[in-house]
This record gives structure tokens, sequence and C-alpha cells, in this order.
């Protein structure tokens, strides 16, 4: 029983970013229902799978969620989804909202099928600007706001992507946060709104919330960046086996680290000693520390550090994550049994309640795998749903309901 226990989404999203968004709504209790193609998302294709349509990235991102699949072009697919809106509180998708006017499901015309519906769009642009048509992913919102020109000033100066879906993940995130502000507007007032939440804006505030330095005057005083985050130095620092993360932060941490260390000589050191100075000297004070950790083992720094009271965490790959002892006894990476993927590794919701505890509700499903059970619970009959079927709208009838 979540938080969002008889809130219901109508999830009209692909890929990452959408359905991450919609799979939290789920997790904190909603009635996620996600409408997909008749090919089905294409992250169903994406990384190793036991069985065909069931890939990773899609199990990992559509669990608390039921499945239909509908061509809504057609004009029977798009009529199901309208009638599935009648009673739905949030439609979000992400798709151009150009693109969803051409379907005939623009907020002009689903609005006045639910005047109380949260109409939330994640997709690249503010629509009232030049970019409002264009195409948008990941990789060029990243360019755009300015994180690869960063990871180049910090590297060897190529300009690389972070590995990771970050815009994707940070925008659906965002979009998760404004849909509840929606959902309490919505509760107090009874009025559904339209909600766009678009990558670049969404990135740009949140980048440049940490560089904008000196140009948040006018005129500037620098050229922007945050200098720690600047220093080359800033990264896993190696051992003499291998590499830790540590941050020696406050003037308490430095006094600890000083004592721990035996350095007493950086102690007098004004660039070492006062967190002015260390701010002014960046990279001289990075280097230092480069310097030091090369000097013992990973197991003995953690020793060292962790009884000094200083931060520090070992530096993880992708399977040494998986046996973090904190993560294990927090049981984080459950194993489960879904059942048509047989035992799959599964990651717990991160926020915790008090008085309503969240749990995913049932794991990844099969394409169109609650088609039936959806229609059937949004009026449709027998007759109708075979109809549905036979006009291409819909698929016939999958197998039992994923737990």
């Amino acid at each position: 029983m979540g938080p969002l226990q008889g809130v219901k989404v109508i999830d009209m999203t692909t890929v990452l970013m959408g359905p991450y968004a919609a799979q939290m709504l789920g997790d904190y209790g909603a009635d996620v229902i996600k409408v997909e193609s008749l090919e089905g998302d294409v992250t169903r294709l994406i990384g190793p799978a036991r069985h065909p349509g069931m890939g990773p990235v899609f199990l990992n991102t559509n669990r608390s969620k039921r499945s239909i699949a509908l061509d809504l072009k057609k004009p029977g697919g798009r009529d199901a989804v309208l009638r599935l809106l009648k009673t739905a509180d949030v439609l979000i998708y992400n798709v151009r909202p150009q693109a969803m006017s051409r379907l005939q499901l623009g907020y002009d015309v689903v609005s006045k099928v639910n005047p109380r519906l949260i109409y939330a769009g994640v997709f690249g642009f503010g629509q009232d600007g030049p970019y409002a048509t264009k195409p948008a992913y990941d990789d060029l919102i990243q360019g755009a706001t300015a994180l690869p020109a960063l990871m180049a000033q910090t590297g060897d100066g190529v300009p690389r992507y972070v590995p990771n879906a970050l815009v994707d993940r940070i925008v659906g995130l965002t979009a998760v946060g404004a849909i509840c502000a929606s959902l309490v507007h919505r509760d107090r007032t009874g009025q559904g709104q339209r909600l766009d939440i678009p990558m670049f804006e969404t990135m740009a505030g949140f980048v440049m919330g940490d560089h904008m330095g000196g140009l948040t005057y006018e005129p500037p005083l620098d050229k922007g960046g945050y200098a720690r985050h600047l220093s080359r130095d800033r990264r896993p620092y190696k051992t003499a086996d291998g590499h830790i993360c540590v941050i020696v932060y406050n003037d308490k941490q430095w006094a600890s680290f000083f004592e721990a260390t035996g350095r007493d000589d950086l102690r007098a050191d004004p660039v070492f000693s006062t967190f002015a100075g260390r701010a002014t000297n960046i990279d001289t004070v990075y280097a230092e520390l480069a310097r030091i950790f090369e000097t013992k083992t990973t197991a003995e720094w953690i020793e060292l550090l962790t009884r000094a009271d200083i931060p520090v965490m070992p530096m993880h790959d992708l399977e040494s994550i998986l046996q973090d002892p904190h993560l294990a006894a927090t049981g984080f990476f459950p194993v489960v049994d879904h059942p048509s993927e047989g035992k799959i590794r599964s990651m717990k919701a991160s926020a915790r309640w008090s008085e309503t505890p969240v749990e995913p509700s049932r794991l990844a499903p099969r394409l169109n795998e609650h088609g039936s059970e959806i229609l059937q619970a949004a009026g449709f009959s027998e007759a109708e749903i075979a109809s549905l079927v036979r006009e291409g709208a819909t698929l016939g009838a999958q197998g039992p309901a994923t737990r």
C-alpha cells in the first residue's frame, strides 16, 4: 500500500526516461498501465536475454506495470486509449507534443475527455523556443549542456559522454516530482493540467547549478566552472594495489587526516590548513593526496581512514557492487522469481516511508500480458476486444499475468 495507492497512470513512454519515471510511480503504489506498440518497447531488445523481448534494460525499467499493446494509428487503438484515460489520473508520454497532436491525443482533446487528468510530457525542449520540434536523446542533451566539455577539461582533452543515461534518469526523476506536485494541486482544486518536463532546460539547470560560478554575475567575474569538480586529480586515488574513493573536505576531516598520516608539515602549510587555502589551490591539494594514497594498500587505507572518521568508500565495478556488504545487508539486489524469465536480480526502491511502505507490485510484463484484463476493466466486451484484434489495433490474449 504505497503512498500513490489508488492513482492510475497511463504510461505511453518508451526507452528509458519516461519508463523510469512511470516505474517509480508504480513502485510508489500507482496502477501503471504501459501502452506499447504492437512491436513493443525497443528496450525489450537491448542486452542479453533468456527469451525474446525480455532484455535486462526493459526488466529493470518496467516493473510495477501492466502491459497492453495498441496501435494508436488505428481508430480502435486510439479510442481504446481515450477510454482508458477517462478514469486515469496521469498520462505520461515522451514523444514530441506535435506527434501527440497528429495522433489526435493532444491536451486539447484529452482534457475534454478527462478534465482532472495530469497530462505529463517528457521530451526534448520547451515549446516556446526555436528547438521546440527538434528530436532529443540523452547524448545530445549531455553535449548541449556542457558535460562532454567538462569531461574534456578534467581528462585528456577529449570530450566524452558520461557512460550512463544520466539525462534520461535525471529528467525522469524530475518528472516524478512534478507529477506528484500536480496531483496535490489537482486534489486541492479538482483541476488537471498540462505538464511539460523538457530535457534541455532541466539539464541546463542541473549542470549550471554547479558550474555557473562567476557567470552568475553581470558582468561576469570569471568564465564559470566549479574548480574542485574540474581538478584533474579529483578522481579515485590509486593505492599500492588498486583504487580508493576518499574525500577530505572540512577542517575537522583535514585535522584527522594530518594526525592519521603523520603529516604535520601539511598542517603547518596554509595551502592545506584552511578551507580558503585548499579551495584556491585545489589542484595542488589533490595532486598531493594522489601521491600520499599510493603509499598503502586499499585495505590499509580503508581501515586507517575509517578509524579516523574520514569519508571513504571502495571503488566498485559492475560486479563487485553486487557484493557490497551494505547493499547486501539492506537487501538492495534481491534475487526474485520472474514468471517467464526465472530467477532475476531486481533492485529495491531506495526511498523508505514509515506509514506507507513501498515494494514493487509486480515484475516487468511480457508484451500485452494484461491486455484483455485492462480492456475489460475499461468496459470493453469480449466482442469489442475481438474486433480490436481483427482490426490490428491490439494483439491476441497473452498468458497469465505477471505477479
